[in-house]
């Protein structure tokens, strides 16, 4: 059995397009609730939250959402 990557999902907030703050979780679920209260508490003009999925590279969700 594999261990799960404990820095998988990556969670960005910029502001202005300058990174302001960051968080790296194992779990999908936990990385995604860190996403809706980082929205909440930051979602605010020139915001910017991004969650991907680092072991894809996939970009999961963003906010504001792209066009």
């Amino acid at each position: 059995m594999t261990t799960p990557d404990p820095e998988r999902y990556h969670l960005t907030l910029s502001v202005d397009d300058r990174p302001v703050q960051q968080g790296w979780w194992g779990s999908e679920a936990t990385a995604r609730s860190k996403f809706r209260a980082w929205v909440g508490d930051w979602g605010t003009p020139g915001a910017r939250v991004v969650l991907v999925d680092e072991e894809t590279g996939a970009v999961l969700t963003t906010w504001p959402e792209e066009p």
